[in-house]
């Protein structure tokens, strides 16, 4: 018998989406009026909530969800309550209110976007995070 070969398979996430996070004390729907005017957006509430899952397809939590697909400019927003019933979207981040999904951008405009961000009244502060920097990050996916 031969000598048996051991292989390790490495699998890397790629982050398509940059990752926006939002502090505000106000309610989800009136966070989102301030956003669509300041941004011109038209976030509007998903049919279904966003579910987070397991590895295994147990559901973790489930969390409010607001999206724009913006034809025009080829890219998806997606505005997400982080924390729901006690659980959180992003459990390091737990000071965070609410998650900016920018899924697909091509544009690169994050930082005249964080600009306009804080100038909503109901926004309190604004964060830019690198998804590879959160390892809760694996259980996002976009479709």
């Amino acid at each position: 018998m031969g000598k048996q070969r051991k292989y390790t398979l490495i699998i890397d996430c790629n982050y398509d989406y940059e990752m926006i996070g939002i502090c505000s004390h106000h309610s989800d729907y009136r966070l989102v009026w301030g956003i669509n005017t300041a941004l011109n957006l038209n976030l509007e509430k998903a049919d279904e909530n966003f579910v987070v899952v397991t590895k295994k397809g147990q559901n973790l939590s489930s969390h409010s969800l607001y999206e724009f697909k913006d034809t025009e400019n080829l890219v998806e927003y997606y505005l997400i309550k982080n924390k729901n019933e006690g659980k959180f979207l992003i459990p390091e981040k737990q000071d965070i209110d609410y998650f900016l999904f920018l899924h697909e951008n091509y544009l690169d405009n994050s930082s005249e976007l964080i600009q306009k961000l804080k100038s909503v009244s109901s926004v309190l502060a604004v964060f830019n995070f690198n998804p590879e920097e959160i390892t809760s990050t694996e259980n996002l996916v976009f479709n």
